[in-house]
């Protein structure tokens, strides 16, 4: 069973800047895929940004070209790098594994102060 524990949320005025850490435990595997996704009150959740082992980033268009998405594939750390941040990414945030199953951990709370 592996367990995502999510850190590094908080308060935050419009333009400033968050890291996002993940780590996951539970197995000696690397985790194929990662991600963080997001859900706003009153929205669905969405895809954030995602990463394969080796691969290329993807990244919703709401946020590119302000948060980067990094991963220590070995240790299955993952982070969110948000900078410029607007009121819209106010949301909890949650870290994603898929590794023959599928994980969420419990979510952090991003809040962006105009």
């Amino acid at each position: 069973q592996i367990e995502l524990v999510e850190s590094g949320g908080g308060l935050v005025q419009a333009g400033g800047s968050l890291r996002l850490s993940c780590e996951a435990s539970g197995t000696s595997s690397t985790i194929g895929r990662m991600a963080w996704y997001r859900q706003a009150p009153g929205k669905q959740r969405e895809l954030v940004a995602s990463m394969f082992k080796g691969g290329v980033p993807n990244y919703a268009d709401s946020v590119k070209g302000r948060f980067t998405i990094s991963r220590d594939s070995f240790k299955n750390l993952v982070y969110l790098q948000m900078n410029n941040l607007k009121s819209e990414d106010t949301a909890v945030y949650y870290c994603f594994a898929d590794h023959i199953h599928i994980f969420w951990g419990q979510g952090v709370r991003v809040t962006v102060s105009s």
